[in-house]
């Protein structure tokens, strides 16, 4: 059985690009015996595509909290009662800062990342002011993840110098009215389509362990690979205090590997990025995670929690073969 799956998957990468929902669906419900070798063929399939490039991203939360969506995960929504840190925009300077000491700590790109929705006139100036000296004054490969975006919006970013765009569905559309009640999730799937006609790259990606089935892990997949994005954040939860999941148990470690596994086999050519919730979901399987077909990370501390040390990354990407210079940028 181990021998004949896997054969067929690997068969239908080489013969049509990508494994069928059908091969994700029986890996999906494959035993733990089999997980060692579907991490081995990720790792191969990631090989053949990126060889030994990594993306490593650092992020700012450059405006916390006060959220005026429901997300059931999130501390920043107000809808929670959790204990964050709340404020307005970060001024361009203090962007541009923060974009500097990601690159001295080896980052390849840098991500604006605001709280809530679509952002006001002023605080998008402010977006398109700090993105326009990042590219000026760093090396650094340009992100942003601002909220819903017009076809306008998506245009000027394109022109202020953005790389890239992060705007996560999330989860499955059949589990997505669990999660988030305040936004469309063809609202969200609309945004990705602006970037993508304004010639900005689309990262597009989710979390796993909200408390979605197995097959909805695929269905997951499956609605990424139609995307088609350029990168996938591969996010796990990590319970937080105040929130409508805060009671949720964290996804087992050998799970969350096999989806990073069959993540990679169903988007052969997309970055798939270790991204927050790692270091608590995979505890001392990080790096067998990272062998999972796992060609991106993200680096330093998150939005409302603290990441890594950035050396154990650095270290680990070095012993799995990868180079960890700004390869990409």
């Amino acid at each position: 059985m181990t021998h004949t799956l896997l054969t067929h998957a690997r068969a239908e990468i080489d013969t049509r690009g990508a494994i069928t929902i059908d091969t994700a669906r029986q890996l999906s419900s494959s035993g733990s015996d089999l997980l060692e070798h579907m991490v081995q063929l990720a790792h191969e399939v990631q090989k053949e595509n990126s060889g030994s490039n990594v993306d490593l991203c650092a992020i700012v939360n450059a405006r916390s909290g006060k959220c005026e969506q429901d997300c059931a995960f999130c501390s920043q929504s107000s809808h929670a009662s959790s204990h964050i840190d709340v404020y307005g925009m970060k001024s361009a300077d203090e962007i541009l800062s923060h974009a500097k000491l990601a690159e001295e700590a080896g980052a390849h790109r840098f991500c604006i990342v605001t709280s809530g929705g679509a952002l006001s006139e002023a605080d998008f100036e402010t977006a398109l002011n700090a993105i326009g000296r990042i590219k000026s004054e760093t090396g650094l490969q340009r992100c942003g993840s601002l909220g819903t975006l017009t076809a306008q919006r998506a245009e000027a970013l394109a022109a202020a110098g953005l790389n890239r765009y992060h705007h996560n569905l999330e989860t499955a559309r059949s589990f997505y009215p669990s999660i988030c009640t305040t936004q469309d999730y063809d609202r969200r799937v609309e945004t990705i389509r602006h970037l993508r006609s304004s010639g900005i790259e689309a990262c597009v990606g989710g979390i796993l362990g909200l408390g979605e089935s197995p097959e909805q892990r695929i269905e997951f997949g499956a609605e990424l690979a139609e995307l088609r994005p350029d990168s996938v954040p591969i996010n796990f939860l990590t319970p937080r205090p105040g929130t409508k999941l805060e009671l949720q148990s964290p996804l087992d470690s050998k799970e969350a590997i096999k989806y990073l596994a069959i993540y990679r086999l169903m988007m052969p050519s997309s970055i798939i990025r270790l991204a927050g919730g790692r270091c608590e979901t995979l505890g001392d399987d990080q790096l067998q995670g990272m062998r999972a077909g796992v060609d991106g990370l993200l680096i330093g501390d998150y939005l409302t929690t603290f990441g890594p040390q950035i050396e154990k990354d650095l270290a680990a990407l070095e012993e799995l073969g990868f180079s960890v210079e700004r390869s990409r940028a």
